[in-house]
């Protein structure tokens, strides 16, 4: 299931294009219908991962966050651009 949700919060970012961001809650309802909601511990823990491996960008109002830091509150997810990706 975490592949999954991996998978579906990349797919919803890269969509949705670097000027665009994604809620993770989207990527939980795509994959886990009624049951979404037990996805989103899953769901922060991978954005933080991702960011990690310098797949996205978690953002929140406005400000980049930073994936070893404590979050609390809604966070968006942003695909990164292709040039900011291949510089890692």
């Amino acid at each position: 299931m975490r592949q999954r949700l991996r998978s579906s919060i990349l797919a919803l970012a890269r969509h949705r294009g670097p000027d665009s961001s994604i809620c993770p809650s989207d990527a939980a309802r795509a994959i886990g219908g009624q049951t979404w909601r037990d996805l989103m511990p899953d769901a922060r823990e991978l954005a933080r991962e991702l960011v990690a491996a310098g797949h996205v960008v978690i953002t929140q109002r406005g400000e980049a966050l930073d994936p070893n830091a404590q979050w609390s509150g809604p966070i968006r997810i942003t695909a990164r651009r292709a040039r900011d990706a291949d510089v890692r």
